[in-house]
């Protein structure tokens, strides 16, 4: 496990969350837990396939659109979820955000509206708006920290706003649910009744906490008759963004078409970085033990988190079900998000999110990354609880 335990430095590599901090925080240098990418490399054997591949030095256009690549991905979501995949489901897109984008556009027209639940990953806010569609949020109900959702309420903003889709974040960022089987059935039902598509992002589904199952949108696909789109990637799970894409599982096939043609025709992104197809097919074939690995490393930040941040009674956290975000909240220490973000960034020099990015139920939250080695997480909390102390300090004088 030296790769999740040893610190290695980012910076050189154009990283947005190291190279970069200064883009969100004003300050350079900062100890980043930001950008939801990990300080974790790449698996060894991953490295070595991607080495062999320099070494013979050609990079020209690759296709993507064969079995190798295609049932890396069934083969995947066969073994990590016994869900089965038809592998012509599959097409390559170049980001989520991408296949995001393009399905807005084929399933729904210039003002309608999606509904999705909130807070939520930021990219969403700017898709929809940039796309000129209307979000209408749908707050998680919170309950000491858990989150759940109101489906009677939902029901009524289905009924009152006739969304054309439902965008699903599942896990969801930044809370870190694992929707549960009768969550996700209900919420297929009143997409079914109300004639609401469903475009399911599921890129963190593989960081998960001990016992959390996660439940692919396909699951349900012999319930589903309205258009249902599974959007992801390996790069989350194996640290890949840099490579580039993503992939998207159509089972319409008119719709998949409608996609491929746009993908090809309008936007010219026939091929597929050969870096990318290499590390897709390797990752989803051959890495499984180091993401059991990966999880037992998050697993034990995650514990560490919550004792270090467990000894202030104002601070409320709970380890959540999947991903490598903790969300934590704030609301009860007596001082503004800006004040506590200056001396982070000013004193302690540490960059957290403001959870407002998420939307405005984040308003006091802090979004923390825990996908880094151990000591890393360790001294971003104890700058965090040195800021509270500070503060705590300057309030008392």
């Amino acid at each position: 496990m030296s790769n999740f335990k040893e610190q290695r430095s980012r910076y050189g590599t154009y990283s947005t969350q190291w190279d970069y901090v200064q883009d969100r925080f004003g300050e350079k240098g900062l100890l980043p837990f930001s950008i939801s990418d990990m300080d974790f490399m790449i698996p060894e054997g991953t490295k070595e396939v991607l080495a062999k591949a320099v070494t013979r030095g050609f990079f020209g256009y690759t296709r993507w659109n064969h079995l190798d690549y295609k049932q890396s991905i069934s083969h995947w979501f066969l073994q990590e979820f016994d869900c089965t995949i038809d592998p012509n489901w599959c097409v390559y897109s170049p980001s989520v955000i991408y296949s995001l984008s393009l399905c807005i556009q084929l399933l729904s027209r210039k003002g309608d509206k999606v509904v999705t639940f909130t807070p939520c990953y930021d990219a969403f806010y700017h898709c929809i708006a940039g796309n000129e569609r209307e979000l209408i949020p749908f707050s998680l109900t919170k309950d000491k920290e858990r989150f759940t959702v109101d489906f009677d309420a939902l029901a009524n903003v289905f009924a009152i706003e006739k969304p054309a889709i439902f965008l699903l974040c599942n896990p969801h960022n930044p809370t870190g649910r694992v929707f549960t089987d009768q969550e996700l059935s209900t919420l297929v039902s009143l997409c079914q009744m109300h004639n609401v598509a469903i475009l399911s992002d599921e890129i963190h589904m593989d960081v998960r906490r001990p016992g959390e199952k996660h439940r692919p949108i396909l699951e349900f696909i012999d319930s589903i008759e309205v258009p249902v789109v599974l959007l992801s990637s390996a790069s989350k799970t194996f640290n890949t963004p840099g490579l580039g894409g993503s992939y998207a599982i159509f089972v319409d096939e008119k719709l998949r078409e409608r996609f491929l043609t746009i993908l090809k025709a309008r936007d010219g992104l026939s091929s597929i970085p050969y870096p990318a197809l290499l590390a897709t097919m390797d990752c989803y074939r051959n890495q499984k033990k180091w993401v059991v690995e990966l999880n037992q490393t998050i697993d034990e930040n995650f514990f560490e988190a919550k004792k270090i941040l467990s000894a202030d009674p104002r601070i409320h956290f709970t380890i959540p079900e999947a991903t490598y975000l903790g969300w934590i909240n704030i609301k009860d220490l007596p001082y503004s998000m800006d004040e506590l973000q200056n001396v982070l960034v000013k004193k302690e020099r540490i960059a957290i999110m403001n959870g407002e990015v998420y939307g405005p139920e984040g308003k006091s939250y802090l979004r923390f990354n825990l996908g880094a080695p151990k000591e890393k997480i360790i001294a971003g909390l104890a700058g965090l609880m040195q800021a509270i102390d500070s503060l705590d300090q300057k309030h008392l004088n």
